[in-house]
């Protein structure tokens, strides 16, 4: 039988019982809606996190930290390199060592601190962190109000917005929005900070190196005697933006609440903790540092250069790393997704055998007159297949429209309660074109294997009997 010939009697077959073959297709289109809804939520929602890394900035970037940190103790990485006693200190003269491999755009400390800052002779204790001009193209300051630093050594100051509002002596009400973020700078723009701070002096001697300094720390004459003295220190500061940073997600240099240029930041030779960890190392003047971040020309290096660096005898983490484990996660979550929404078409396939053994029937003559006059048992079941494949293409196309307005509906509706609770829009339904036509195959394949009974059951009938049927 010809493939025409077949595509026609199949669909006139359709049509002879339109409301049970129907109301069968919509039970497929139901199933494949289901399917294409479930797992469409699961790939919207790795879009969506995707999107949150891409926006922090970091993508590029890889975070490299010293074996001797306590914090390391105990990661995979150290069991294949050396004891953390005897790796390598992150210094200068390393950080320089890792800016110049290949593939390395630039490598810069991670310089933060907690210390006083005075505004209207009022003390405000805060994190503040230092940020190189490469920060700028960041898009977690394209918005900021106001400027970004005028140059690196430019005693300025960006604000993060929570900390704006505490100078301003503003606390947000629940269930009220967010004050808007120029409104913050627009009072604060120009005015000045002074930040006390604990400067690191190399000792030339221990009564000379902490006589003069009346807010020296507890213990520095023992530290000047080892190698270097803590002595207190200000510095005036123009606040110049304020910047829209989320305080609940920020991550990397954006973990605080005021930022300073990096060459700033490092000619003050702030008393960081690494000092205390490194006195051995204090009196050859070279700072060591907690982490260093390493940005790379192309994300697509990112691997190779981490690679590099732990030869070196370090430790990293990179964006790279948390998106394994969340593309992990999402695997499982499809695989969760896939199976409870192929279960309404598992049940839409049994109403297709239901429909095609009683199809057969109702044709047996018609059977035993296809077999009278020629047709084999392979036409047969060729005729049943045909039809089988005809609902569950038809249902198929329907089901993925379905599938992408429930979505649509469900994601105007979660953007409507999150504009209500003052969050902003997010898309967290996705129905890439390999889903549609997954889904759209995977209906016509359940379906043909649904008529594999009612197929071979039509096959079987003995044309002289089905004549005879009544």
């Amino acid at each position: 039988m010809k493939l025409p010939d077949l595509a026609e009697l199949a669909v006139r077959n359709l049509r002879e019982s339109l409301l049970r073959n129907s109301l069968t297709t919509v039970g497929i289109s139901v199933g494949v809606a289901s399917l294409v809804a479930m797992l469409s939520l699961g790939i919207g929602l790795q879009q969506l996190a995707s999107r949150r890394l891409m926006k922090s900035g970091l993508f590029d970037t890889v975070l490299v930290t010293s074996r001797r940190d306590l914090r390391n103790f105990g990661r995979e990485e150290e069991r294949g390199g050396p004891a953390p006693a005897e790796s390598r200190t992150l210094d200068e003269p390393t950080r320089i060592e890792i800016e110049h491999l290949p593939n390395v755009l630039e490598a810069y400390p991670d310089i933060r601190f907690i210390t006083e800052l005075r505004y209207e002779d009022k003390p405000h204790l805060t994190t503040i962190a230092a940020l190189p001009a490469s920060a700028k193209s960041n898009d977690a300051f394209e918005t900021v109000q106001g400027q970004f630093f005028s140059s690196d050594m430019a005693p300025e100051a960006i604000l993060q917005k929570t900390f704006a509002e505490e100078l301003l002596g503003r606390t947000p009400k629940p269930g009220v929005d967010e004050t808007n973020v120029a409104e913050l700078a627009a009072p604060l723009l120009g005015k000045e900070l002074t930040m006390r701070y604990a400067q690191r002096e190399a000792a030339q001697s221990a009564p000379s190196a902490t006589a003069h300094d009346n807010a020296a720390a507890p213990g520095a004459e023992s530290l000047a005697d080892a190698a270097y003295s803590v002595v207190s220190r200000e510095l005036k500061l123009k606040i110049v933006g304020v910047a829209d940073l989320d305080p609940e997600s920020m991550r990397g240099p954006t973990r605080a609440r005021v930022f300073l240029p990096l060459k700033l930041a490092e000619s003050l030779h702030v008393m960081q903790p690494t000092d205390l960890r490194e006195i051995s190392r204090a009196a050859t003047d070279q700072p060591v540092y907690s982490s260093v971040s390493v940005r790379v020309n192309d994300p697509n290096q990112v691997r190779k250069v981490e690679d590099t660096i732990k030869k070196m005898g370090f430790n990293t983490f990179s964006i790279l790393d948390a998106s394994r484990s969340i593309q992990q996660f999402f695997k499982v979550l499809y695989a969760f997704l896939g199976i409870f929404g192929s279960l309404a078409l598992v049940v839409a396939s049994i109403g297709i055998v239901n429909t095609l053994v009683m199809a057969i029937l109702e044709r047996r003559r018609e059977i035993g007159i296809m077999k009278a006059i020629g047709a084999s048992d392979s036409d047969v079941k060729k005729l049943f297949f045909a039809e089988a494949g005809a609902m569950g293409l038809l249902g198929g196309v329907v089901g993925v429209a379905l599938g992408w307005t429930i979505g649509q509906a469900i994601n105007l509706g979660t953007n409507v309660y999150l504009k209500s609770q003052s969050f902003p829009p997010e898309h967290f339904w996705s129905v890439p074109w390999w889903l549609v036509a997954f889904a759209i195959l995977f209906s016509f394949g359940v379906s043909l294997i649904s008529g594999l009974y009612p197929a071979a059951r039509a096959a079987r009938l003995d044309p002289v009997q089905a004549l005879r049927y009544e």
